[in-house]
């Protein structure tokens, strides 16, 4: 693949996701969060290894860690990005290790969000509102995540491959406007 159709291909690709994202999150009633979304994906340290390992089928991180044995854009945007569970570890003093820490409930509705945006994008056509749960369930066992986000972000899954869009952003509309933690 050349390099102005994998420049082309990696542009398309995340402006695609983040018009998604930011659709999910107007939804969601978190507009701005949307507007502000992945906008680390531009920066050259994350943008041109896209391009460079863009395949148009999957992220370009997967490729570039098959190549480095890491991939440093994605060190780089979960680094910058509180949406990503990822970003959420910290020292704790107490057991010397690095823990996960629980996610503020906005984060985790735009992760919500985002999940359900990349699963739209990636499974085309063959997307059904199970994808995004049956993702998160493959890597469930090797996730290092704070048991109640993982516990709630699994519930909003789950009840969307149940209910459908329509009803879990109402739902999630309604939660926002009624608690602030999980």
């Amino acid at each position: 693949m050349g390099i102005l159709t994998s420049f082309c291909g990696h542009l398309q690709t995340v402006n695609r996701h983040r018009m998604q994202v930011i659709r999910n999150c107007a939804r969601a009633g978190i507009l701005g969060q949307g507007l502000l979304h992945d906008l680390s994906k531009y920066s050259p340290t994350e943008f041109i290894p896209g391009v460079l390992y863009y395949q148009g089928t999957r992220s370009p991180n997967e490729q570039e860690r098959e190549l480095m044995g890491y991939s440093q854009a994605w060190m780089h945007h979960k680094g910058r990005n509180r949406h990503h569970f990822e970003y959420w570890t910290d020292y704790n003093p107490k057991t010397r290790r690095m823990e996960p820490v629980k996610m503020p409930l906005r984060y985790v509705i735009e992760m919500f969000c985002d999940r359900v945006a990349a699963s739209k994008i990636y499974n085309g056509d063959a997307y059904t509102d199970e994808k995004p749960l049956e993702y998160f369930l493959r890597g469930k066992q090797n996730r290092f995540i704070h048991p109640e986000t993982s516990r709630f972000l699994e519930r909003l899954l789950r009840t969307l491959a149940v209910r459908g869009e329509d009803w879990m952003f109402a739902w999630i509309r309604w939660y926002l406007s009624t608690h602030e933690d999980y």
